[in-house]
């Protein structure tokens, strides 16, 4: 066995001399949900047996797969994806970012899946209004108070440590090689380095180090152009000799650590007030959180998906559990029916209504993600949803009478209004299965495109601007009562959407899958959950099918919709009172699908983004 594999490492390695892209596309293999883990097949051949690797680049996906190849299990082939999508998709994740790992190891039971949260952290000196103000959110987004503690470093070590069979030395290898030799620039990647993000304070050196790297010459990549990126080679190469501390330690003589503080300290012009709080001690101090899965039952599956700090998870279950009694999927309620969409945007309302007031880090604030996800409360949330009407108003529910709060605090309900944070769409996600059953889904991101627009001089990453993700005006009061879940403070996380998750038969692992997309990965994730249980359709048409994305409770709130609904659906909602606007795209799902008898494994990985699916036979 590892002899074979070792050979198709050996051949992975040599394509296009590193990791290169194949000359077309492969027919890949698709799956419908399995509804018995004894069921021994599924779908069309081939299936792939010894491990599949799903993201939204090529070359990462390879790279995971040759680390499987090699005898890696999952976990490794995660972390070194994670290091070959900051080269060769930097404009959305990377080592100056963060984000949440899910991992199922073969012959646990679904509640012993372990989520690591890397998510960035406000620093000590982060205060509650520190983002008050007039300034826009594209201003706000790119000044160095944005910036969050990093933690994505720390969190692929701390995997590997736990789980791991590789070194941290070996995995930045794949991703050392292709900044170091360069790679060929891909369509997205061209397009989104002629983005706005990069245009930011002309002649600002902290603001121009991106631009030299991605605007070569003053203007945007082609799709092809050879992109060779030295100085986050030999970041890698720093880490790679001297481990966690050439990163978190100002004292290192790397001096990484030391160009992360310095370069937070930028600010636009207009934003005199921006300059980041991110001290050396701050980057010393990160800690990477473990955290218990939340895991809910859904029409003979279970759900396991990430928790707060992640909102998606809560929100996600939350609307799976008011939309069961409705049969999806049966008469009346089949994929793309006018009533199937009116009760999943009612449900969308009532579950971002509850994540406005409720979700933020538990850590720090009352989250009551369990009264959240009480049954008899989530039961009387979907007694609010009548088929065939659109209420004006939605609020927030009371989850208090099934987790109580801290005493002293207030018993009224804030007035819902809307949370002032801007959280941005440009996350990666990918997930991969080895051949014994070992499962990794992780959802990785510096928030928006290209993050805070900033580059560490020297060392070749872009830092997150995370902290927006926080409430830009304190909220905390007792009466009328609000937690304040999502109020800056020191040390704390922001909310989050990304939101890793799983399915399980019978105790058994049989899909893992996460998205991008900002506030729009929670209804992705909802859908195409929807579509593999109960719409029963394939693994690949379940990511690829329309989609809708409504992230507020406000009656006066679009819902974000894909082209492929049909007009006659479409007009029959706007006449319950429903608004629309036409997007692009809305997430970008990667995913897998096992069997447990057989072993077959199948990956998707959503066309809305390049995508990457790479299997071993």
């Amino acid at each position: 066995m590892h002899s074979r594999r070792a050979a198709l490492a050996i051949g992975l390695a040599a394509l296009g001399g590193c990791f290169g892209a194949h000359d077309a596309a492969e027919a890949l293999p698709d799956a419908i949900l399995p509804d018995d883990a004894s069921a021994p097949i599924a779908g069309p051949t081939p299936a792939f047996h010894g491990g599949v690797v799903t993201t939204t680049e090529r070359l990462a996906a390879e790279a995971g797969a040759s680390i499987l190849a090699a005898g890696g299990n999952a976990i490794d082939a995660a972390v070194a994806v994670q290091f070959v999508l900051n080269v060769v998709e930097p404009q959305s994740s990377g080592l100056g970012g963060g984000g949440f790992m899910m991992i199922h190891l073969a012959g646990w039971a679904p509640e012993e899946t372990v989520v690591i949260d890397f998510r960035e952290t406000a620093p000590a000196g982060a205060t509650p209004g520190m983002f008050a103000g007039d300034h826009s959110a594209e201003v706000k987004s790119s000044s160095g108070y944005a910036v969050g503690v990093p933690g994505a470093l720390k969190g692929m070590a701390y995997a590997l440590r736990h789980h791991g069979t590789r070194s941290l030395g070996e995995l930045l290898g794949p991703a050392l090689a292709i900044a170091g030799q360069g790679f060929r620039v891909s369509k997205r990647l061209a397009e989104e380095s002629g983005s706005s993000r990069l245009e930011l304070e002309p002649g600002d050196a902290a603001y121009d180090e991106a631009r030299e790297v991605f605007r070569p010459g003053g203007e945007a990549l082609a799709e092809g152009d050879l992109l060779v990126q030295p100085d986050l080679a030999r970041t890698f190469a720093l880490i790679q000799q001297h481990g966690l501390a050439a990163f978190y330690d100002c004292d290192h003589p790397a001096g990484i650590a030391r160009a992360i503080v310095a370069t937070q300290l930028a600010t636009r012009s207009d934003n005199t007030g921006g300059k980041g709080r991110m001290t050396c001690a701050d980057l010393a101090a990160y800690e990477v959180r473990t955290r218990r899965p939340l895991v809910r039952s859904y029409h003979g599956y279970e759900v396991v998906t990430t928790p707060p700090p992640s909102s998606g998870g809560v929100a996600v279950l939350q609307m799976l559990g008011m939309l069961e009694r409705f049969e999806l999927g049966g008469d009346g309620f089949e994929f793309g029916a006018a009533a199937t969409l009116n009760v999943m945007m009612e449900a969308m309302r009532l579950a971002f209504a509850d994540r406005a007031l409720w979700l933020g880090d538990p850590d720090y604030a009352y989250v009551p993600a369990a009264g959240l996800l009480d049954r008899d409360y989530v039961d009387s949330r979907s007694a609010l949803i009548t088929a065939g009407r659109r209420p004006g108003r939605v609020s927030a529910g009371d989850p208090r009478p099934f987790q109580p709060a801290p005493p002293g605090l207030g018993q009224a309900l804030t007035t819902l209004t809307a949370s002032a944070e801007h959280e941005g769409a440009d996350t990666t996600h990918f997930t991969v299965i080895d051949e014994d059953g070992n499962a990794v889904s992780v959802s990785s991101t510096i928030e928006r495109l290209w993050g805070a627009g900033l580059m560490v001089p020297g060392f070749g990453f872009m830092l997150n601007n995370q902290l927006t993700s926080f409430n830009d005006e304190p909220r905390a009061s007792s009466a009328p009562y609000d937690p304040g879940a999502n109020n800056v403070a020191p040390g704390k996380r922001p909310r989050a959407s990304i939101s890793p998750m799983m399915l399980f038969l019978d105790g058994e692992l049989v899909a893992a899958y996460g998205s991008p997309g900002g506030t729009g990965i929670i209804s992705a994730l909802l859908q195409v959950t929807l579509n593999l249980i109960d719409h029963r359709r394939s693994l690949q048409s379940s990511i690829a099918a329309p989609r809708i994305a409504l992230g507020s409770a406000s009656g006066s709130a679009d819902t974000e919709i894909e082209a492929g609904f049909t007009g006659p659906v479409r007009a029959a909602l706007e006449r319950l009172g429903y608004a629309f606007v036409d997007v692009r795209d809305i997430g970008a799902v990667q995913a897998v699908v096992t069997y447990p008898l057989s072993g077959n494994q199948y990956g998707a990985a959503d066309p809305r983004r390049i995508g990457g699916v790479v299997g071993l036979p």
